[in-house]
C-alpha cells in the first residue's frame, strides 16, 4: 500500500472515529488497589486496570509528578478489568482487561467480551513504556474505537497531599505533532519539568490530552500499541551551556516508544531487581506461604532500593515518602543487616555526606545532626516547605552510631568505620551537648520554627505525645524511646573508642550511657502501671502513657531485667496485641483510636522492635506468635505489609483493617520480617569474633524447616537449616564458619 492509500484509510477511519469517540466515562473503578513501579527518583501509581486518575497516583520524577492523568477507553467506555498484577520481582505491571459493548464504525456492532487488551507497562531510568495489545477472539472482524487519554498538572508531592500554594509557576502550550505529545511546566524554582508522551504507530487523531486510534482487527489476530512517557528536567538558571545542551540532547534524543524499547526496558528492569536479590541473603522454608512472604518482602526492599553515588540506599516508600529518610533506611539497615550488611554501608556513607555542618533553624539543622530526610521538589527548592535537606528529627542522630557499631561487629569493617569515624564523633556530639542542656541528662527535641515538625520522633503526628489527661505537653519533650538510642549510641562510641585506644573518650562516653539507663529508670517507671512513660515534658512532668515505645527499650536491652519482663508481659497483653500485631498505643488510653496514624495503629516495623525486644526479655515464643500473627495478616494484604493498619481487636474469621493511605510497599514494613526472623532464630552474625551464634531457636507453626543459604561470614558463604527435631529446632551448617548453638 503506498503513502497515499494510507493516508486516506486513515482520514476515512478518523472520520468515523469522531463518531464514536465519546468524552471518557467518569467510572468507579471496582477496586481500589494500587500498584506501583519505581526506578531511580521516578515512580508510578496506578489502579488495577492500569489507569491514573488524578488522585493520589501518577507518575512522579523527584517529588513532582509529571504525569496526572493515563486512561484506557474503548468507545469513551472503560473495559472491563480481569486482572491486573506486578511481576514478583515488581520489574513489570501486566493487566488484562476486556471490551464492554462497542459501538459499529462502518461495520457491525462488537459484543462484549470477545477483544482481549494485555496492557504491559515497565519504568526504565526516567521513561514509563507501555505496550497495548488486542487480540480479537470474535468470529468476524472488528474495528476498535480505542483512546488514550493523558494530562500533566506537575504538581509537587506536598501538593498533592493536599498543601495549598498562593502561586504556581507557568504551563506552556502543549506541542504536539508527529505522533507526540510534549507537555512543559517551569516551576518557581526555574526547573523546567516536560512530559514527552510518544506513540507507536501514529494515532488517528492527536490533541493534547488524549490519542484516538480505530483499530480494524481480523478474527484470532491481534494488534499492538505503544506508548512511552519521558520525563525531562532542566535548571533553567544553570550557568553551564554544556548543561543546557545535555538537557536538549536528552529531551530531542528520548526513546522512541515500540516492541524493541520496551523489550530493552524490560530486560533491564528484570536485571536490575536481580542484581538487588542477590546482594542479599536467601532465606526458603517449608511452607510455600510464608516463603512468598519472604521472597515478596525481599522484592520490596528491591524496589525501594536506589543507586546512590555511596550505594544503596532504601528509600521509605510509595508514594508519600520515595525518597531519602534518615530514620527509616537507619531502621531498614538493622532490620536487614545479618542477611543484607552492604545495605547498610550505602545508608551509613549517604548520611554522613549529608551530615548538618551548620545550623539552619528553618531546616532544624544543628553542627553533627543527621538528616530527617530530604526532598528535590519545586516546594522544596523554593522555601515553602523546609526539606529539601531537613533535619528535625531526634533520633536520626543516635540511631546513625548504633548502626555504624552494629555494622562494624557484623562485617568487621574497619575501614568504614575509620572513614565516617569524624561523621561519628560530630554525631556523639551533638548528642551529648543536648544531654548536657537537659536538666536530667537525657536527648530531648524541640522544633526551632513553626515550619518544623512538633513531633520529631518516629511517631512524628501532632497529636503523638500527650500527658494522661490527654493534654499536649511542652517542650522540650524527652521521649523513652530516643533515652535506648542515646543509651547505645553512647555505649557504641564507648566500644569503638576502646578499638581505638582513646580512654578519655572510652570514660566519658561509658558514663554518659549509664547515666541515661540510670534516669530512664528513675524517671519513666511507673510502679501502678508496670510500665514506662512515653515522655518527660519540659516541666519534667512524665507523661503516664503506656505505648509501644517501651517495647523499643527492650529490643535495646536497656532496663532492668524484672522491670523488663513486667513490661512484656503488658505487650502480649489484649491492652496492646490486637491479634495481627502490637497496637502503637494501649486500648483505653486517652486519644487511643484504633483507626488513626499513631494512636492506637499497627506499624509492622514498631512490632517487629517489640518482638525484638521480647526475645530479648526471655519470651522468645511471644516473638515467634508476632511473626505468626504478622504473616497472617500479611496474607491478606496480598502477601505484602502496608506501613500500617487499624488496631482493631482480631475476630474469628476476620481480616485486619486497612489504614486508608498507607505507604504500601514501605521499606521497614518490607524489612519486618527479617527482624522478627533474627529475633526468633536467635541468630547474631559476629564477623569480629569470626563466629556465628545460635541462642535456642524456635520456628512459627506450620514451618518443618527453614533454610538460610548465602549468608556472608567475612569472605565465607554459608547455609544454615533449621529443623525440628524431637520437639526441638536444631540447626545444620554448610561451609567453613564457626556457628555456636545453645538449644
Amino acid at each position: 500500500m503506498d503513502t497515499k492509500d494510507q493516508t486516506q484509510q486513515q482520514q476515512q477511519r478518523a472520520g468515523s472515529a469522531d463518531k464514536v469517540f465519546t468524552p471518557t466515562e467518569n467510572v468507579n473503578v471496582s477496586s481500589e488497589r494500587q500498584f506501583v513501579l519505581k526506578s531511580g527518583n521516578t515512580f508510578a501509581v496506578y489502579d488495577a486496570n492500569g489507569d491514573m486518575r488524578g488522585r493520589d497516583d501518577g507518575l512522579f520524577v523527584n517529588d513532582t509528578r509529571v504525569l496526572s492523568e493515563l486512561m484506557l477507553t474503548f468507545g469513551g467506555r472503560a473495559p472491563s478489568l480481569l486482572s491486573g498484577s506486578v511481576s514478583s520481582d515488581n520489574a513489570v505491571f501486566t493487566a488484562h482487561l476486556t471490551n464492554k459493548p462497542l459501538p459499529p464504525i462502518g461495520g457491525e456492532r462488537t459484543p462484549e467480551g470477545v477483544i482481549h487488551v494485555e496492557r504491559k507497562r515497565v519504568l526504565s531510568g526516567h521513561v514509563l513504556h507501555e505496550s497495548i495489545v488486542l487480540t480479537n477472539y470474535g468470529t468476524e472482524p472488528s474495528t476498535v474505537p480505542l483512546s488514550i487519554s493523558f494530562k500533566a498538572d506537575f504538581l509537587d508531592m506536598f501538593e498533592v497531599r493536599g498543601a495549598k500554594r498562593g502561586k504556581r509557576g507557568t504551563l506552556r502550550p502543549p506541542v504536539v505533532g508527529n505522533g507526540e505529545v510534549v507537555l512543559c511546566y517551569i516551576g518557581l524554582d526555574e526547573v523546567e519539568r516536560i512530559a514527552r508522551i510518544q506513540f507507536t504507530p501514529a494515532p488517528d487523531v492527536l490533541s493534547p490530552d488524549r490519542a484516538d486510534y480505530a483499530l480494524h482487527i481480523q478474527s484470532e489476530t491481534a494488534i499492538s500499541v505503544y506508548l512511552s512517557v519521558t520525563a525531562v528536567t532542566t535548571a533553567l538558571s544553570d550557568a553551564s551551556e554544556e548543561s543546557k545542551r545535555n538537557a536538549a540532547e536528552a529531551a530531542e534524543c528520548a526513546p522512541e516508544s515500540g516492541r524493541p524499547a520496551i523489550r530493552e526496558a524490560l530486560v533491564d528492569a528484570h536485571r536490575r531487581m536481580r542484581d538487588r536479590r542477590k546482594a542479599s541473603a536467601r532465606v526458603r522454608s517449608s511452607n510455600p506461604l510464608f516463603s512468598e512472604w519472604i521472597d515478596r518482602s525481599l522484592a520490596d526492599l528491591g524496589l525501594l532500593t536506589t543507586d546512590l553515588e555511596t550505594g544503596p540506599y532504601p528509600y521509605a516508600g510509595i508514594p508519600w515518602f520515595s525518597t531519602a529518610f534518615g530514620r527509616d533506611a537507619i531502621i531498614t539497615s538493622l532490620q536487614m543487616l545479618w542477611l543484607h550488611p552492604t545495605l547498610a554501608r550505602g545508608v551509613l556513607c549517604f548520611l554522613s555526606a549529608n551530615q548538618a555542618k551548620e545550623d539552619s533553624a528553618f531546616r532544624d539543622a544543628e553542627v553533627g545532626k543527621i538528616m530527617h530526610e530530604m526532598r528535590k521538589s519545586e516546594m522544596a527548592a523554593t522555601g515553602e516547605v523546609p526539606f529539601a535537606l531537613y533535619y528535625g528529627g531526634v533520633d536520626s542522630t543516635p540511631l546513625f552510631i548504633v548502626l555504624a557499631g552494629a555494622y562494624a561487629q557484623r562485617t568487621g569493617d574497619t575501614a568504614l568505620i575509620d572513614e565516617i569515624w569524624p561523621s561519628l564523633q560530630l554525631a556523639a556530639d551533638w548528642v551529648a551537648r543536648h544531654c548536657d542542656k537537659n536538666p536530667d541528662g537525657l536527648l530531648d527535641y524541640q522544633r526551632a520554627t513553626e515550619h518544623g515538625l512538633a513531633n520529631q520522633g518516629w511517631k512524628d503526628s501532632h497529636d503523638s505525645v500527650f500527658h494522661a489527661d490527654g493534654r499536649f505537653p511542652i517542650g522540650p519533650i524527652s521521649l523513652v524511646e530516643v533515652q535506648a538510642y542515646a543509651s547505645t549510641a553512647f555505649s557504641t562510641m564507648a566500644r569503638l573508642a576502646q578499638e581505638r585506644g582513646d580512654e578519655t573518650r572510652l570514660a566519658d562516653y561509658e558514663r554518659r550511657a549509664h547515666h541515661i539507663r540510670e534516669k530512664v529508670e528513675a524517671k519513666y517507671w511507673m510502679p501502678d502501671m508496670e510500665f514506662y512513660g512515653i515522655a518527660l515534658d519540659g516541666k519534667g512532668e512524665l507523661c503516664r502513657v503506656l505505648s509501644s515505645s517501651a517495647g523499643h527499650l527492650l529490643a535495646f536491652d536497656l532496663v532492668e531485667r524484672e522491670r523488663g519482663e513486667a513490661v512484656a508481659r503488658q505487650l502480649e497483653s489484649a491492652l496492646f496485641h490486637t491479634g495481627w500485631g502490637i497496637r502503637t498505643l494501649a486500648a483505653g488510653q486517652p486519644r487511643f483510636n484504633p483507626m488513626s496514624y499513631h494512636n492506637g495503629s499497627v506499624w509492622p516495623h514498631d512490632t517487629a522492635l517489640c518482638a525484638r525486644g521480647l526475645a530479648r526479655y526471655g519470651e522468645r515464643g511471644a516473638a515467634v506468635g508476632i511473626l505468626q500473627a504478622l504473616f497472617e495478616a500479611a496474607v491478606t494484604f496480598d502477601m505484602r505489609l502496608p506501613e500500617l493498619f487499624c488496631g482493631f481487636t482480631r475476630q474469628r474469621g476476620g481480616r485486619p483493617i486497612a489504614y486508608p493511605v498507607a505507604c504500601l510497599p514501605q521499606a521497614w514494613a518490607a524489612g519486618t520480617p527479617f527482624m522478627i526472623l533474627e529475633a526468633c532464630l536467635g541468630v547474631t552474625v559476629d564477623a569480629v569474633n569470626d563466629e556465628i551464634r545460635v541462642d535456642r531457636p524456635q520456628l512459627p507453626e506450620g514451618i518443618d524447616w527453614l533454610e538460610i543459604g548465602d549468608l556472608k561470614l567475612g569472605d565465607k558463604d554459608v547455609t544454615i537449616t533449621f529443623r525440628r527435631v524431637g520437639g526441638q529446632v536444631v540447626p545444620s551448617v554448610e561451609g567453613a564458619a564457626r556457628v555456636v548453638a545453645v538449644l
